[in-house]
């Protein structure tokens, strides 16, 4: 568990890194996304992964990597805007906008934590084509769920499914980093 620990660490400081960046140049933009825009946004970052995986080809650039880096990123704003609902306005601070990351990412963190040890991190014998399909299952689970605005009989809720999306793409990073 303290290997996996260090490549969370790792993988998620490259998201971080990326998400200070862009909150750099755009501000907090994405404070004006609707949880449902957020959902579509990360739609649209595993579909192509998983276009990549089937056809074999990229003629985009940008590979699974970047892709799982989104949903990491995307899956986090989706917590946020979970949190304080969406805004009119970019109306965070960076600092501000990082904190909250940070929170969120630490409270992933500590479901990987918990998940880790009562499937003792069956993830690693994963296939990463295995990590694209749960995301997009998670993806069509979590539109059901806003369709029903919320309100659903015996299932775990939004921000959960949205957790479990980022700790499959952090999955899938590791496995990108460290081999399989």
């Amino acid at each position: 568990m303290e290997e996996t620990l260090k490549q969370f660490e790792y993988v998620v400081g490259q998201c971080r890194d990326l998400f200070k960046s862009k909150l750099h140049d755009y501000g907090a933009a994405w404070r004006i996304l609707r949880p449902s825009s957020v959902t579509d946004q990360i739609f649209i970052k595993v579909n192509r992964i998983r276009s990549i995986e089937t056809k074999g080809v990229n003629l985009v650039g940008e590979g699974a990597k970047s892709e799982f880096i989104g949903i990491v990123n995307y899956g986090v704003m989706g917590l946020i805007q979970l949190e304080l609902g969406y805004a009119d306005t970019d109306d965070l601070t960076e600092a501000d906008a990082l904190k909250l990351y940070d929170k969120h990412v630490n409270t992933v963190l500590e479901l990987l934590k918990i998940k880790n040890h009562d499937y003792d991190e069956a993830w690693r014998n994963m296939r990463i084509s295995s990590y694209t399909d749960l995301i997009l299952m998670k993806i069509h689970r979590t539109k059901q769920i806003e369709a029903l605005e919320g309100e659903t009989l015996v299932s775990e809720g939004i921000d959960a499914n949205y957790m479990d999306m980022i700790n499959y793409a952090i999955f899938g990073l590791i496995k990108l980093e460290y081999g399989e």
